[in-house]
C-alpha cells in the first residue's frame, strides 16, 4: 500500500476522526519530532550561539532586571518565570542549563553571576535552586545588548501572551567563545570553546579580506581555549584539517609541573586538568592504577585542591624520568582525552549544517549586519519623532505668549493650537473676553507636536531656549545623515562593526578576568619506550605458589628449605628465587602460556592471592609449570600423549590476561615444559621405558601439536584408543658426551657417563632404564 493513498478497504472512523494509514502516521509524527527537536532543543543557532532554552534563560533574566551591577534573585524565581513564560519544561532542566551558564569550568565566560553552590570540577551538582541565586554577567550584557532596539525579530511565546527574541544581538561570536554541544535526532553537535580576542581578530581579518582562507584565519585562531586550560598536542596540519572540514579531533593533556624535594626527591604537580574531566573521577582512575600495578612506577596520588587545582602525584623511585611516568599516565588516565568536534550549527536559525570555521565566522558577521542595519533604521525613527518634538517645541517658544493664552483661555487648547497659523503677529490677551480663539483651518502643528507641548511641565518653559533647541536639532539633523549614509554604503556598515569588535575585544581581551589565553600548544613529542622492567627497583623475591595455586612474593631470597605456613588442606608446590623486575611464565594443562609480573604479585605476609585472579587461568586447567622468564631460550613442550616440540621462550609470553596458545592438546592435556640444555632428549614412558634420541629431531615451531616423542602400545576400539603403556611421564634433555645423571634419595646421585644403548630413533618405544633409575621414572 503506498503510505500516500489511502486503503480503499480501510474500515471508516468513527464519526469525527479522519482514518490515515499507521505507517504514514507515524512518519509523520517522527520527522515532526525530529525537526523539533533538531531547530528547538539541541542545535545552537550559528548567529548567537545559543540553543533556545539558554536564550530564553537570559532573556527572563534581562526582563527581571537581573543586570551585572544589580542583585541577586532567587535561582527558583528565574527557573519558575522561564518555565512559566517561554520554556515550557521541567524547571529541573531549565535549572541544570542556568547552573552550566555559570560554571566557570564548562563556559569559558560564564554568562551567569551564580551566588552560592552551583557544582564544581569535581563533577558534584549545584545545590537545590532555592538555595542559590544568580544574576547576569557584563558577556550576557554584550549578548543583549540593542534588544530595545528592534535589532532582532520577536515572536509569540509558546502560549502567544508574550513575545521572545528569535536571535540575540550578540556583540562577539559566541558560539566559538563558548562552545556548545548536543544531540538531535540523527545528528549531534560538539564545538569547543575558543579566546574572544582571537575571534575578534579574526573577524577583523574576514571584514578586511572576504575572502580569506582558513588557513589565514588560524594565524589569528590557532585552535580552541579550554577553561580548564590543559595543553593542546595535536599536530598543526591536524587542526588545520579540522577547521576547513568542520570535523576534527584535538589531544589535550592536563599541565603539570615537577617540584624539586630536594636530596634527588621530586613529585609531579597537576595544575591543570582536560577540560569536561571531573577531578574526583580522575583521581580515583589513577588510585586505580596504583592498586592494579599498570603503572607500577607510580606510588602515591593526592588530592592537594583548594581554589586551584593541585593533584600530586610521586613517583616509586627518584630514578624514574618524569616523562615517561606522565606518558603512561597520559595512555592509561584521563590525563590526556580526546575532544572531538563537530561544528553541526543551524545557520539562519533553520538550516543544520556541518560549518567550517570560516563560515561559522561568516555567518556571525552577517548576523552584526544585519543588527547594525536594523539598530541604524530604529535610531533613525526615533529621531524622526525628536525632530518633529524639537520643531513644535521651537514654534512654541517663539510664540509662548501665544501657547500661555491659548491653553489658558480656550476650551479646547489641543485642537486650538493645530489649528493656529503661527506665522501671523499675536497680541497678548489681557482676560478671557480678549482672547481669539484661532479661526479654523489646518495649521502647522501635528498631533505629536500638540501633546507634546501640552505635556511639557511649566518649569520647563524657563530651560526652553531657541539656541539649545536648535543646537539638539542641528545635531540629530547631522546624526540622521550619517545613519541614511550608513545604511546606503556597505563599507560603511563594515567599518562600524570593526570599531565594535575592537571594543569588545579592548573589553573582554587582556585586561578582562579571564580573557587571556589559557590553553598552551606543544608537541606530543616521542618518548622512548621503556620496559616496565627497567623502571622498577630491582629487589630480591622468593616466589611461593601452593599446590591449590595461591601464589605470593616473599622479600628477599630466604631458605628455598625453609617451612612455610599454607592454607589448611593445601601446600607447596612451586617455590624459586626471582627479582621484582622478573616476568613470570605459567604452562596450564590446556597448553597456553600466561604471564605474570613479578611486581604484581602480592606480599608475602599472608596466604598471598590465587593465581587465577591474576590471569583467565579456568578452574580445571592444573597448572602444570611455574618458572622465570629468561629471554633467548628455547623450551620444549609436549602432551601426556608424547607429541611435543621447541620453542623459543620468547615466542611464548602473554601480552594478555588469556594467555597465549602454544601446545594444542585438544583431548589430550599438556604434560611438560622444560628448557633445553643439552644436544639429546631423553623421554621415559608411565610403563618405564626409555629413549634418548638427538634434540635435532625435534622441529622448532611456535604453535602447534608437534610430532611423536615416543611410541606407546595401542588398543583401538569402537569407543577410542587405549594406551595400554600409559603415557609419557618425563622429558629431560642432556649433553651427550658428558651423559645423564639423576637423584637416586638419600641425597645420592646416579651418573649414567655412556648413554649409547638407550639411544633410538624418534617415537622408538625405548628400552627399561638403568638399574638405580626412580620407580616413579621422573628424572629429578
Amino acid at each position: 500500500m503506498n503510505d500516500k493513498v489511502d486503503d480503499p478497504n480501510m474500515d471508516p472512523a468513527p464519526t469525527g476522526e479522519v482514518p490515515e494509514p499507521l505507517r504514514r502516521a507515524i512518519g509523520e509524527r517522527y520527522l515532526t519530532y525530529a525537526l523539533s527537536t533538531i531547530m528547538h532543543r539541541a542545535l545552537p543557532d550559528a548567529r548567537d550561539g545559543l540553543k533556545p532554552v539558554h536564550r530564553r534563560i537570559l532573556y527572563a533574566m534581562r526582563e527581571l532586571r537581573l543586570t551585572a551591577t544589580g542583585g541577586f534573585r532567587k535561582s527558583a524565581k528565574i527557573s519558575g518565570d522561564v518555565m512559566g513564560n517561554y520554556h515550557p519544561h521541567g524547571d529541573g532542566a531549565i535549572y541544570d542549563a542556568m547552573a552550566r551558564l555559570a560554571q566557570d569550568f564548562n563556559v569559558r565566560y560564564p554568562l551567569v553571576d551564580g551566588q552560592g553552590n552551583f557544582g564544581n570540577i569535581d563533577g558534584d551538582n549545584p545545590a537545590a535552586s532555592r538555595y542559590t541565586e544568580a544574576r547576569l554577567t557584563i558577556v550576557a550584557e554584550a549578548l543583549l545588548q540593542g534588544l530595545d532596539e528592534d535589532a532582532v525579530d520577536f515572536r509569540d511565546n509558546y502560549d502567544g501572551t508574550l513575545t521572545e527574541p528569535v536571535v540575540l544581538p550578540a556583540e562577539f561570536p559566541n558560539l566559538l567563545a563558548n562552545g556548545a554541544s548536543g544531540i538531535a535526532v540523527g545528528m549531534a553537535t560538539n564545538i569547543p570553546p575558543h579566546n574572544i580576542s582571537e575571534l575578534c581578530d579574526a573577524c577583523l581579518h574576514l571584514i578586511k579580506v572576504p575572502d580569506a582562507r582558513e588557513d589565514t584565519l588560524l594565524n589569528y585562531i590557532p585552535g580552541p581555549d579550554f577553561p580548564t586550560g590543559g595543553t593542546i598536542v595535536e599536530p598543526k596540519e591536524s587542526i588545520a584539517q579540522a577547521y576547513r572540514t568542520g570535523r576534527g579531533a584535538f589531544r589535550l593533556r592536563s599541565h603539570y609541573e615537577i617540584e624539586d624535594l630536594g636530596r634527588g626527591q621530586w613529585q609531579i604537580v597537576v595544575t591543570e586538568i582536560p577540560y569536561q574531566v571531573p577531578k574526583s573521577r580522575l583521581i580515583e582512575k589513577l588510585a586505580e592504577l596504583i592498586q592494579t600495578k599498570k603503572v607500577p612506577i607510580l606510588a602515591d596520588v593526592r588530592d592537594e585542591s583548594a581554589d586551584d587545582i593541585r593533584i600530586v602525584l610521586e613517583p616509586r623511585s627518584k630514578n624514574v624520568d618524569p616523562d615517561v611516568l606522565m606518558s603512561m599516565l597520559y595512555r592509561n588516565s584521563d590525563l590526556e582525552v580526546r575532544f572531538s568536534m563537530n561544528m553541526n550549527v543551524l545557520i539562519d536559525g533553520v538550516t543544520p549544517k556541518v560549518c567550517s570555521l570560516k563560515e561559522v565566522l561568516r555567518a556571525f558577521l552577517d548576523h552584526r549586519q544585519d543588527v547594525l542595519q536594523r539598530r541604524s533604521r530604529h535610531r533613525l525613527g526615533k529621531i524622526d519623532k525628536r525632530l518633529e518634538v524639537l520643531e513644535g517645541f521651537i514654534i512654541a517658544f517663539l510664540n509662548l505668549d501665544r501657547v500661555i493664552d491659548v491653553i489658558r483661555y480656550d476650551d479646547d487648547p489641543k485642537a486650538a493650537l493645530m489649528r493656529e497659523d503661527w506665522s501671523r503677529d499675536f497680541v497678548r490677551a489681557t482676560d478671557e473676553s480678549d482672547y481669539r480663539s484661532p479661526p479654523p483651518g489646518e495649521g502647522e502643528l501635528t498631533e505629536v507636536q500638540t501633546d507634546a507641548i501640552l505635556n511639557m511641565r511649566l518649569r520647563s518653559l524657563r530651560r526652553l531656549e531657541e539656541m539649545e533647541l536648535l543646537r539638539e536639532q542641528a545635531e540629530l539633523m547631522a546624526e540622521r545623515a550619517a545613519l541614511e549614509d550608513l545604511l546606503e554604503d556597505p563599507a560603511k556598515q563594515w567599518a562600524r562593526i570593526s570599531d565594535q569588535l575592537k571594543e569588545t575585544k579592548k573589553t573582554f581581551g587582556k585586561d578582562y578576568a579571564g580573557g587571556a589565553r589559557r590553553t598552551r600548544f606543544a608537541e606530543a613529542g616521542e618518548v622512548e619506550e621503556v620496559p616496565l622492567e627497567a623502571m622498577i627497583d630491582r629487589e630480591p623475591i622468593t616466589v611461593v605458589c601452593s599446590q591449590m595455586g595461591w601464589v605470593r612474593a616473599m622479600k628477599g631470597h630466604i631458605d628455598l628449605g625453609q617451612e612455610l605456613k599454607f592454607k589448611d588442606g593445601d601446600g607447596p608446590r612451586f617455590i624459586f628465587h626471582a627479582e621484582t623486575t622478573d616476568r613470570l611464565l605459567v604452562f596450564g594443562s590446556n597448553g597456553r602460556f600466561y604471564t605474570v609480573s613479578a611486581a604484581n604479585l602480592p606480599g608475602g605476609r599472608g596466604m598471598g592471592e590465587p593465581l587465577r585472579l591474576m590471569v583467565d587461568l579456568p578452574n580445571d586447567i592444573q597448572i602444570v609449570d611455574f618458572f622465570i622468564h629468561r629471554p633467548g631460550e628455547k623450551l620444549i613442550v609436549a602432551s601426556q600423549g608424547g607429541n611435543g616440540f621447541v620453542v623459543p621462550e620468547a615466542d611464548v609470553v602473554a601480552q594478555t590476561r588469556a594467555g597465549k596458545q602454544v601446545l594444542n592438546v585438544k583431548d589430550d592435556v599438556a604434560r611438560i615444559c622444560h628448557p633445553v640444555r643439552g644436544d639429546h632428549v631423553a623421554v621415559v614412558s608411565e610403563n618405564g621405558r626409555l629413549l634418548v634420541f638427538p634434540l635435532t629431531d625435534l622441529p622448532e615451531m611456535t604453535r602447534g601439536k608437534g610430532v611423536r616423542l615416543q611410541k606407546y602400545n595401542q588398543v583401538r576400539g569402537r569407543q577410542g584408543t587405549l594406551e595400554l603403556d600409559g603415557g609419557l611421564s618425563d622429558l629431560t634433555t642432556f649433553t651427550f658426551a658428558e651423559g645423564l645423571s639423576w637423584p637416586m634419595g638419600g641425597g645420592r646421585t646416579r651418573h649414567e657417563p655412556d648413554m649409547s644403548d638407550w639411544v633410538g630413533k624418534r617415537a622408538g618405544v625405548g628400552k627399561k632404564p638403568p638399574h638405580g633409575f626412580p620407580r616413579d621414572y621422573k628424572f629429578g
